[in-house]
């Protein structure tokens, strides 16, 4: 506050005329936590509580006295003196106020479920003291508010006592955490026909609130942060506490301060649309600043660019973007340029929107922005509608993120003419809840939580003294007891699941998990399995444990080499970071063609355009567009299956093949690699007159890079892409452009796609 009055000084500064008064105007606390007279107001009155209406002149009073203020200039000793004791006076006014307030704030931190519903409530609140404080100072006929100004009640006893003692503890808190009541702390801006803020303009924290437990013992013992598993420092935690440490009495406190907060933000109906779940504090702001704007007010707040996209502020988002209400969202990239000191790949935004009743014709949008001049570039720019957003995103109305209006026009085409994986239902008044529409029948899974669920979790070193030996197809066995390698999403790529081995820095606090690359000599053998960090015991799995079944990685970002990356994974346990689609009605072809479809180039181009953060999360997916099932019955191009009959790509069982008689062969080539798939083989038919399952396929980079350029090139064309839009959408993978010409010298994959389109539409 002291810097920002110098910093207006600095730029008001008149010779010879005094610094103006500026305290009316600048104040701080805490933004997030304040309470409204209007609520507590109508507390008090279910209580029979005194509240004379002569209070709320205080506020009238306050406002009269900082209009005075304003109209005067300062230009000399006796305004600017004037100016501070009429602001004095005012602030003076609404301190009972602020007092009642603060209380009221203060409680709701101390006892979980304040206020109650109805009075009859005050009799579960709390233990025996503090519903005894409670009922002496909400007694019927007691005057909360000149209780609270005096700061005691006069008189003996034990219930005076009580309540004295609960007054004390709520001043301090109050103090502490620095309350801030908005609507009476600027009586002025709240008042009149068009209550609010003009203007909101900020740049929010961006930290979560539930306490970090690595971060915080990072910077007090550094062998605990330094835990890769989380059980491993519970049981450090544990042992801190069993001493008595002082550092265990600290950690509580500081866990039950931030247990508290959260409560108190998620429970006291301030945040309705971005308070619930584990809270980034940055949605809050946006929403409090929502909150504070007049109708035709606009907002401007820097955020992360998850506000845009992320599930749990999609109520929020829709409510602005479908609406008109959004005015512009410019999303830029870090690279260092704007915070040295936050990673190059974060995303944030400069989001602008209107109060409720302010209404833009169309939002102006531009993504991926590394530098401010960059918008003042027309090709940067977009003017998308409210329809826009709701076509895109349908279940959410999300942003989307086009770099370009060339990536928005082939984007809100390719929606226009496919359906989305699901679709909700949404809402009828006549027939309620309506169900979900899947174009494929697939179910969102995850097994284990890699923080909740680490305790279940073995290393090869925590293995062998319990007597468990290496077997078959990456377990671990001791006797009937089965150890599971735990997959998670950095060992698979697209149609391989042996991509990468999990290794160890142990120096890393945040993500000590490292990807070995396994190699092509090593995939040569059937027998070669990817190693993963973790052991589960199979007692602890039986129930959940299927063949085979679709795993995807959930870390993955819009500007990585690819974005969607899926393969069938064998008969093991999976971490929460790949997670696992299951088909509903096992059917197996099925699902193999679905994995053809996420697999894509054509797919994850519009994956690219809808992920915002690091991680592709379920509803994300389940809004893409996807191939119908129907158009895999249609014919194989002609000229295309002659093509590859001539690769050796397909056999000639099918005088008239059909999408999926090509597409299904593919998959199982590329996919079933190593014998731990063998279940995956048989569902698909891969077995001999005796029914015995074929060998693996071996690996081998040219064919599959042969396999792999005809299914993107076929699915250009199911995705109704040209030569030209599907060369265009190639150029936007510089990863995928950048290792083929470290390869071979040219973008081979581009060549190869745009050549088998080419015959595809011959």
């Amino acid at each position: 506050v002291e810097l920002a009055k110098t910093a207006l000084w600095l730029h008001t500064f008149t010779v010879g005329a005094p610094l103006s008064f500026l305290d009316h105007h600048l104040k701080h606390g805490d933004s997030l936590h304040g309470e409204r007279l209007d609520v507590v107001q109508r507390s008090l009155a279910s209580f029979g509580t005194i509240f004379q209406k002569s209070e709320l002149d205080r506020l009238e009073l306050a406002a009269r006295g900082l209009a005075q203020v304003a109209e005067l200039t300062d230009v000399d000793i006796a305004q600017a003196q004037l100016s501070k004791q009429l602001a004095e006076e005012a602030d003076a006014q609404v301190a009972p106020l602020h007092a009642l307030l603060d209380f009221w704030r203060a409680l709701r931190w101390l006892q979980a479920g304040w206020p109650p519903e109805r009075p009859q409530g005050l009799a579960k609140l709390g233990d025996e003291t503090l519903r005894l404080a409670l009922s002496e100072l909400l007694s019927p006929q007691r005057n909360l508010v000149a209780v609270l100004a005096q700061g005691h009640l006069d008189g003996a006893g034990p219930a005076v006592h009580a309540a004295n003692a609960l007054l004390l503890r709520t001043r301090a808190l109050a103090q502490r955490e620095r309350f801030f009541h908005w609507w009476t702390a600027f009586p002025t801006v709240f008042s009149g026909a068009a209550p609010g803020f003009d203007a909101v303009i900020g740049n929010p924290p961006w930290d979560r609130i539930k306490l970090q437990e690595v971060e915080w013992f990072a910077e007090r013992d550094l062998s605990i942060a330094a835990q890769a598993r989380a059980a491993d420092r519970k049981a450090m935690i544990t042992a801190l506490h069993a001493k008595k440490a002082p550092l265990a009495a600290d950690y509580s406190l500081a866990v039950q301060r931030a247990e508290d907060n959260a409560r108190v933000l998620a429970k006291a109906g301030d945040y309705p649309l971005l308070g619930g779940g584990d809270v980034n504090l940055y949605s809050l702001f946006v929403e409090r600043a929502q909150a504070l704007v007049q109708p035709q007010g606009v907002l401007a707040l820097l955020t992360p660019s998850g506000i845009a996209a992320d599930k749990g502020a999609a109520e929020f988002f829709k409510s602005i973007a479908t609406t008109g209400r959004l005015g512009a969202l410019f999303d830029f990239e870090n690279r260092r340029v704007f915070f040295p000191d936050v990673d190059s790949r974060f995303k944030f935004c400069t989001l602008i929107f209107g109060g409720e009743k302010r209404v833009f014709e169309r939002s102006r949008c531009a993504f991926f922005l590394h530098h401010l001049n960059e918008l003042d570039d027309p090709a940067r720019s977009l003017f998308l509608s409210a329809e826009d957003f709701a076509l895109v995103n349908p279940n959410t109305g999300a942003a989307p993120i086009f770099r370009g209006a060339r990536d928005a026009a082939i984007t809100m085409r390719i929606y226009r003419e496919h359906p989305v994986l699901v679709r909700h239902g949404g809402v009828s008044e006549a027939r309620g809840r309506l169900p979900d529409v899947r174009a494929w029948p697939v179910q969102y899974a995850t097994m284990f939580h890699m923080t909740g669920d680490s305790g279940m979790f073995k290393t090869q070193a925590e293995l062998k003294p319990l007597d468990f030996k290496p077997a078959p197809l990456g377990r671990w066995r001791r006797g009937d007891d089965e150890a599971l390698p735990l997959y998670v999403g950095r060992m698979i790529h697209q149609y391989d699941h042996r991509h990468a081995n999990v290794t160890v820095n142990d120096s890393n606090l945040h993500n000590s998990a490292l990807s070995a690359i396994v190699s092509v000599s090593d995939k040569a053998s059937p027998s070669t399995t990817a190693q993963p960090q973790y052991w589960v015991l199979n007692s602890a799995v039986a129930h959940q444990r299927r063949g085979w079944c679709i795993g995807f990685r959930d870390i993955a970002r819009s500007t990585d080499a690819r974005t969607m990356i899926a393969a069938v994974i064998p008969d093991t346990v999976a971490g929460n970071t790949l997670p696992l689609l299951l088909h509903e009605e096992g059917d197996a072809r099925q699902a193999t063609l679905l994995l053809a479809i996420l697999n894509s180039l054509a797919f994850d181009y519009v994956a690219r355009q809808k992920a915002q953060s690091t991680h592709l999360n379920w509803y994300i997916l389940e809004q893409l567009p996807v191939i119908a099932p129907s158009r895999f019955e249609e014919p194989l191009p002609t000229a295309f299956a002659a093509r590859m009959r001539e690769l050796g790509l397909m056999n000639g069982h099918h005088l008239h093949p059909t999408v999926a008689d090509f597409v299904i062969p593919q998959v199982l080539a590329l996919s079933y690699t190593a014998h731990d798939l063998a279940p995956f083989a048989r569902d698909l038919g891969y077995f001999d007159a005796a029914g015995q399952v074929l060998p693996p396929i071996v690996w081998n980079d040219d064919d599959r890079r042969a396999r792999l350029a005809a299914l993107d090139a076929l699915f250009m064309h199911l995705y109704g892409l040209s030569e030209d839009d599907a060369a265009y959408v190639l150029d936007t993978f510089p990863i995928v452009r950048e290792h083929d010409e470290a390869a071979f010298g040219s973008y081979r994959t581009k060549d190869d796609v745009l050549a088998l389109l080419r015959i595809i539409n011959s």
